[in-house]
């Protein structure tokens, strides 16, 4: 599996990761046995979240004797980001999955408990050794700003947001942002929750052609084209052990220009959104 460097930790993490948001609704031997299969396969970026239900609970299972291989991620609803309330919600998150520290802990979203709170509590974890880096999600361009002003530089790990081909937004100025700060920059939900280009359609069948081209699909054509920025990262979710390993294989599969511009010209990223969109 191809690694990139996770921003300001500087530690190598796999670009195609897993995401385990709706991973509780599955069967829960299905869900651990992918976690476990795209484990294997290189995929051991695992994100993460207290408020995915029983998700924790599950990555716990599958991570259960190969804790050290693998870069965990998860985060705190703003609710609970308080300077107090952020050192609670991640002790209680090592609980559920059952480590003693995690490799990245992410606000989930800005909220109304000042930053500076959050961060400082993010920096006591830190100081403690139960989180390693920490990071933020769905931060628009100020909110990066007002982040570095209170973190300084070499403090944020990474700015994880909605990223697929039919919403490309953060291309405008919130990846720019994230490289210009060394930033790692990690895309959710990149097959659009549901939403993927149906095969039917010119985009689809654009995407079917390029993944005859290479002996792959249509999902990894995807992951590819979201990953072919340096300091990007993707985290699809899937609890089928199949897709997981094709999931996986996106990390070896490079577009060429010619593709990279079809694939853009079909999927175009549309002129910025006053906020940033959101799941």
């Amino acid at each position: 599996m191809y690694a990139r460097s996770f921003g300001a930790t500087r530690v190598p993490v796999s670009v195609i990761g897993q995401g385990t948001w709706h991973i509780d609704s599955a069967d829960r031997a299905d869900a651990v046995r992918a976690l476990r299969a795209g484990i294997d396969a290189g995929m051991t970026h695992i994100d993460t979240a207290e408020m995915y239900g029983d998700a924790e609970a599950i990555v716990a299972e599958a991570v259960a004797d190969c804790r050290e291989e693998v870069f965990l991620v998860s985060k705190v609803v703003p609710g609970n980001a308080t300077r107090r309330g952020v050192v609670r919600a991640c002790e209680a998150s090592l609980r559920r999955l059952g480590t003693d520290r995690l490799d990245s802990y992410l606000l989930h979203w800005p909220g109304q408990h000042p930053l500076a709170e959050t961060i400082a509590g993010f920096e006591d974890l830190r100081r403690a050794g139960k989180i390693l880096s920490w990071g933020l999600s769905n931060f628009d361009v100020d909110d990066l700003d007002r982040a570095l002003a209170i973190a300084g530089p070499d403090r944020i790990a990474c700015n994880q947001v909605l990223y697929h081909l039919n919403e490309r937004a953060i291309e405008h100025a919130v990846l720019p942002w994230c490289e210009t700060h060394g930033v790692a920059m990690v895309g959710y939900s990149p097959f659009g929750s549901g939403e993927f280009p149906d095969p039917a359609s010119v985009g689809g069948q654009v995407l079917e052609g390029i993944a005859r081209a290479h002996g792959t699909t249509p999902y990894a054509v995807a992951l590819a084209f979201l990953t072919r920025s340096p300091g990007t990262f993707t985290i699809p979710k899937t609890s089928r052990t199949s897709r997981a390993v094709e999931n996986a294989g996106a990390a070896d599969l490079h577009l060429g220009p010619a593709e990279i511009a079809m694939i853009d010209s079909h999927f175009p990223r549309g002129p910025r959104p006053r906020m940033l969109p959101m799941l």
